[in-house]
């Protein structure tokens, strides 16, 4: 008996990548292989259908008791009240309306940049491959159909199937057309994405922050002094600074003081517990309440041996009080004996301007490298606005020449780990497979006796799946190492995680798959021969599409369903709820960590999509069509968890999605260059210099228009920090009325003509901003499109402003120690205790059932004692 397996999101990819592996190369397999037909694509597309199905009513059934996992952007606290997705209390399918009641601007508006940027990549990319589509179908499909070749089933209207080389001029044609509408749409989505960020950086709200005015110095200047006159190496309009130099010494006291008040608060909630479940115990069988005695209650206290396992026992909670006092003690002598005077070491220094424009200016100042260093290693030495919960401390005072050593490291560990993928992957993927234990483990013999219908199981489902768990470690690493070589932000750590991962995701994913071979033989293939990649591409590409027809069905329904039902997220909540998290702080911080998104593994993942899909185009047009049908499911996914689940920390201000953006035209040059190869392999000379000129021409569009458009997506131009404040008072005045939108519709030379003949402004508009990017972008009229995201300028404390940029080890307070309260006033009595020895302790907010189970107030965070509100940096 046969089982067949649906595999999860990166699973067939994977499985298929080992089954190439143990084959590579093996062209007389190739051309055995049966052609893939329409009942073979719905043979894998229904099984997987069935299971997110399923998957789907199974979320809907859990939707609504478990709606801390479903929906806690409708109810809980942590989000503001006028930031909640709207939500009715009663229906089951609130979402489903709410979803098609609100825009995505709802999430623009009330939630995160990022994630507005994120839902607006996936439509582009959906907007390419449908639009490339509606190109292809029509042309290609006829062409290839009637191209002269013997293949049949779906292969009859793919390239392979056209023998009459005269009809390749119809390939070439839709190729400039497809690729030149790529082209455009890649540039004239950057020009919006500045002209977004331009009005953003230059709101009210955002201008008058502090990170808007202040600048990062990895490696400010020697002679810099840390007292006197900023202005001598800072610029006039320096206002402020903040140094940082090593607390490597203060980070041990601090942590271990931390740790003991951890320690200390477990130990005391445990000791209430015990001693309500007792009380309950005798209460229960005496049929009413019973008050322990104090003989009882000094038994259950917990206690511990001198000397670890020897030695006379003694009260733990007395002795780890001690400690964290002892601890608190050490933390404030070494504060005392701390100074950023010190002259020895490397700093970093923030500076404050006075303005924003002023900070502009003081970042654009200078070159941002001192080192004689390659552009894949170059360092910036100045960052503006860094939000302080986004540093990474650790990383700030290293010298430079550190810094770049630690990158360079990291690349070429990133680098090792692309390389040998193949073979970790093959391998993991063999040691997991029970056909090759049974046969070379000897206790294992007996795998081979299990029933068929587990045996089939084990050997399609496991090896995939093992590879698959190995496989989502990936980008955990890479962020692990990012963090790890010298990156003085998690933004800028995650931005490096894209680019590593995006180059993965490239070669594991995409090329090793597509040209049936493994890195470790395909990249010195092509650094070796870099001019016989055309005709690598040539061979390869149109033998692989028919796993790709699936590849994006099977994603899209898998991937999809299990996003929204979340099923390990359930599990991990719960299991921690019930079996790990005891304390009011582990309770509480659980129930306020809301799901975030990982930037850097999501765009390099589907930036790779489209990326095959455009190569693709012209060679099996019908894969463009699965891609746009398949990203389409992933998108309703993700829009459903960014209006009722996810809360974005970590904001990137639209740099993934400007990377995404230039890193889309890698499908168009390997489109180009297989189409180049294809051409030369049928001794087509018109089409082979027609594509030649279109390659060419796109490398020239590519280094243009990052000449011209990176420095705009890098800093404000020079135009509008000269305007500085002044124009905020202008553009906010635009904003009462019409007059932007009327300004921009004037300067339209299709609304000119629309309205000479009367076509209405619905039908004009759309066409006007996507043909005319150069008025319909800019920073005014996307100012108009930011006016309901502006709010209040941020007022800060003098606390607040004096420690924004100070290492958090210099001025945290020992954590306050919370407790839950008992009905026998046991915990006010450990907090009396707690006090004598000056540790702060409440009992607010939680309290113990008579099973011990520790509860906190959830309708009430921000009455709970660890409620801190958001500083607006």
């Amino acid at each position: 008996m046969e089982v067949q397996v649906v595999l999860s999101p990166d699973m067939a990819s994977n499985a298929h990548s080992a089954a190439i592996f143990e084959t590579t190369n093996n062209d007389d397999a190739s051309n055995d292989t049966p052609p893939t037909s329409l009942p073979a694509v719905l043979a894998a597309f229904v099984p997987s259908l069935i299971v997110a199905i399923f998957y789907i009513a199974l979320f809907m059934i859990l939707r609504k008791p478990f709606r801390r996992i479903y929906s806690p952007r409708t109810y809980i606290d942590l989000i503001p009240e006028k930031h909640r997705t709207p939500s009715s209390s009663t229906s089951r399918l609130d979402w489903i309306s709410a979803l098609l009641k609100l825009d995505d601007r709802f999430i623009l508006e009330h939630s995160s940049l990022d994630g507005y940027l994120f839902l607006r990549f996936l439509r582009t990319i959906i907007f390419i491959c449908f639009v490339g589509s509606c190109i292809t179908w029509p042309i290609l499909f006829p062409v290839n159909a009637t191209g002269g070749g013997n293949l049949s089933q779906l292969e009859k209207i793919g390239f392979g199937n056209v023998a009459d080389t005269s009809r390749l001029w119809a390939h070439v044609a839709v190729a400039w057309l497809v690729y030149i509408f790529v082209m455009y749409v890649v540039a004239r989505e950057r020009l919006w994405l500045i002209g977004l960020r331009q009005a953003w950086q230059l709101s009210k709200s955002n201008a008058s922050r502090l990170s808007s005015r202040t600048v990062l110095y990895l490696d400010p200047p020697k002679e810099a002094p840390l007292h006197g006159d900023l202005t001598l190496n800072y610029g006039q309009e320096a206002r402020k600074q903040w140094v940082v130099r090593s607390t490597d010494k203060l980070d041990h006291v601090v942590s271990s003081r931390d740790s003991k008040a951890t320690k200390l608060e477990s130990a005391q909630v445990s000791f209430l517990q015990k001693t309500t479940k007792k009380r309950s115990k005798l209460s229960k069988k005496q049929g009413h309440d019973v008050e322990l005695s104090e003989e009882t209650i000094d038994e259950l206290r917990p206690t511990q041996k001198r000397f670890f396992i020897t030695g006379e026992g003694r009260d733990k909670i007395s002795h780890l009080r001690e400690k964290l006092e002892q601890a608190a003690r050490e933390v404030e002598e070494k504060r005392e004996g701390f100074s950023t005077d010190e002259s020895h070491g490397r700093f970093a220094v923030f500076v404050e301007y006075q303005s924003q424009s002023a900070a502009q200016r003081a970042y654009r100042a200078a070159p941002k490298s001192h080192l004689p260093a390659s552009t894949n290693l170059a360092i910036d030495t100045k960052l503006i606005g860094v939000l302080p919960k986004e540093i990474i401390w650790s990383n700030l005072a290293l010298p430079q020449a550190i810094r770049v050593s630690r990158k360079t490291i990291g690349n070429l560990t990133i680098a090792a780990l692309i390389f040998f993928w193949s073979v970790i992957s093959a391998f993991v993927g063999t040691v997991s497979n029970v056909n090759y234990l049974s046969n070379n483990v000897e206790w294992l013999h007996w795998l081979q006796d299990l029933p068929a219908p587990i045996l089939g199981v084990l050997t399609g489902f496991v090896p995939p799946l093992i590879t698959s768990l190995l496989s989502s470690y990936v980008p955990i690493f890479m962020r692990y190492v990012a963090k790890k070589s010298g990156e003085p932000t998690t933004v800028t750590a995650e931005l490096q995680v894209q680019n590593w991962y995006f180059m993965f995701q490239i070669i594991q994913v995409f090329f090793v798959t597509a040209l049936s071979s493994s890195a470790t033989a395909l990249i010195p293939a092509i650094i070796s021969q870099p001019h016989q990649v055309p005709l690598l591409l040539a061979e390869n590409l149109p033998k692989s599409s028919k796993f790709y027809l699936t590849y994006f069905i099977l994603q899209g329904l898998g991937s999809s369903a299990s996003n929204i039902l979340n099923q390990s997220d359930l599990l991990k909540y719960y299991l921690l709820d019930w079996f790990w998290n005891t304390t009011p702080r582990q309770k509480y911080d659980q129930f306020t960590s809301l799901k975030s998104m990982s930037w850097g593994k999501l765009y390099p993942k589907f930036t790779n999509f489209v990326i095959i899909a455009l190569a693709y185009a012209c060679i099996s047009p019908l894969v463009m069509g699965f891609a746009s049908a398949g990203l389409s499911i992933f998108y309703l996914s993700y829009r459903h968890n960014l209006f009722f689940v996810v809360q974005p920390k970590l904001e990137t201000k639209g740099r993934c999605y400007t990377r995404s953006l230039s890193q889309i035209l890698t499908g168009v040059y390997v489109g180009e260059l297989a189409l180049i190869g294809l051409m030369g392999l049928r001794k087509a000379t018109g089409p082979s210099i027609l594509m030649a000129i279109l390659f060419v021409g796109t490398a020239i569009y590519n280094h243009f228009s990052n000449r011209f458009l990176n420095p705009l997506e890098d800093h404000l131009p020079t135009k509008l920090i000269g305007e500085g404040e002044g124009e905020e008072d202008a553009l906010l005045a635009a904003e009462e009325g019409e007059e932007v939108l009327e300004e921009a519709h004037d300067r339209s030379r299709i609304h000119h003509l629309g309205r000479d003949v009367r076509v209405p402004h619905r039908i004009l508009d759309p066409i006007a901003r996507f043909f005319e990017p150069q008025i319909y972008t800019s920073h005014r009229v996307m100012k108009r499109y930011l006016k309901d995201t502006d709010v209040d300028p941020p007022n800060y404390t003098k606390d607040d402003h004096e420690n924004a940029y100070s290492h958090p080890n210099l001025t945290s307070k020992t954590p306050k120690i919370w407790l839950p309260s008992d009905k026998a006033k046991l915990s006010k009595k450990e907090i009396e205790a707690n006090s004598q020895a000056g540790i702060t302790t409440t009992d607010e907010g939680a309290w113990l059932d008579d099973k011990g189970r520790v509860k906190i107030e959830r309708d009430d965070l921000r009455s709970l004692p660890l409620w801190k509100d958001t500083t607006l940096y």
